[in-house]
């Protein structure tokens, strides 16, 4: 391909795609302390509603806001606005909040929500519970009901963003995967079709996310064919995947132009689950070899070099490798700068790698 296809002179770092998951989390740990501190705010409101100044008017009325404000989360900063409340009598002890002290720079108790609310799950009946066992007795805001209305807010925000338009958008790379998490909702683990994309600019992005089946052509062609309704009309350069997904199937049928790539890491898996444990090291190092190689004739010799040595004792590991040999190959055709990016699946797996800890803290 041309080089002036995709001006890509530097991929940005896998902690920047990181980083834009971060991002998320935090914006959900952001509305979730908001909310509480409104509805605390609320609830106070409330039960101070018949206190009356001595010319009948209520004693304590909301007043705006008082200045941002930063606290640390065990995700890293947030910012938030506490509701200022108007104390009508001044000699009289006015309204400070429990969930978020005058002076707390530090909210220990996010460390273990938002791991619990996002990636596990919690029963919304106990969260009041598990918000007083972490904050305290006057822990308030958080109730069942409101958790249930925040859920629903994150719901419609993530409904809305995959009807987001596309129009204009064009990805050089774009790398799939079936993710699945140890999350609880029903007996089966769910699995997140993903794409990752990366601009013509060197900038990924989460370009979709659906539940589906990994391995289904159905699952991965409604999740093309919303990328093209909603305006993605060109398609990517290439795309980086496991060759075990019904999305390439999909991918011929929506954007037969794209080139395909199948992902080095999930093929060495796939050879050396094929043969016995005691010679899969000299076997990892000679796949290695075929991949690592400065052009693609060398790739191509070493290739056969692997075959020859193994094919006699392990035909099926073998025929595993050359099952897909023409696509494992196509990275070679792009600006080598790129190769380390575009070969794996690695950018998918280091972005959702925190995720699937968090999962895996949380059970």
């Amino acid at each position: 391909m041309k080089n002036d296809v995709i001006s890509l002179d530097k991929f940005h770092a896998t902690s920047e795609m990181n980083s834009l998951l971060e991002q998320t989390l935090r914006k959900g740990a952001r509305l979730l302390l908001q909310q509480a501190i409104e509805n605390e705010v609320n609830e106070y409101l409330e039960s101070m509603k018949s206190r009356r100044d001595f010319e009948g008017r209520k004693q304590f009325v909301r007043n705006g806001y008082l200045p941002e404000r930063e606290v640390q989360t065990g995700i890293g900063p947030i910012s938030v606005k506490q509701p200022r409340i108007r104390n009508r009598e001044e000699c009289s002890e006015g309204y400070s909040s429990a969930i978020l002290p005058k002076y707390l720079r530090r909210v220990p108790s996010l460390d273990a929500v938002i791991p619990a609310l996002y990636l596990r799950g919690i029963s919304t009946s106990n969260f009041q519970d598990a918000l007083e066992a972490i904050m305290g007795k006057d822990a308030k805001g958080l109730s069942a009901a409101n958790i249930t209305r925040l859920k629903q807010s994150w719901e419609q925000e993530y409904k809305d963003w995959n009807k987001r338009s596309l129009e204009g958008k064009r990805y050089a790379y774009i790398w799939v995967d079936g993710i699945y998490f140890n999350v609880r909702l029903g007996d089966d683990r769910i699995c997140f079709l993903v794409i990752l994309g990366a601009l013509p600019n060197g900038k990924k992005e989460l370009v979709a996310i659906h539940n589906g089946y990994r391995e289904s052509k159905i699952s991965w062609t409604e999740v093309l064919e919303s990328l093209k309704r909603r305006g993605l009309c060109t398609a990517p350069e290439l795309a980086i995947g496991d060759g075990a997904l019904g999305f390439w199937s999909a991918i011929e049928e929506v954007f037969p132009k794209t080139k395909q790539q199948r992902c080095w890491v999930h093929k060495t898996a796939n050879v050396l689950d094929k043969m016995p444990k005691s010679i899969q090291v000299n076997a990892k190092k000679a796949i290695h070899e075929i991949y690592m190689a400065p052009t693609k004739e060398d790739g191509l010799a070493a290739f056969e070099v692997f075959l020859k040595t193994y094919r006699d004792k392990y035909p099926k590991a073998c025929a595993c490798l050359e099952k897909d040999k023409a696509q494992l190959f196509t990275f070679y055709n792009f600006p080598a700068i790129h190769w380390q990016h575009v070969r794996t699946t690695n950018p998918i797996e280091s972005t959702f790698a925190t995720i699937r800890h968090r999962t895996r803290q949380t059970k």
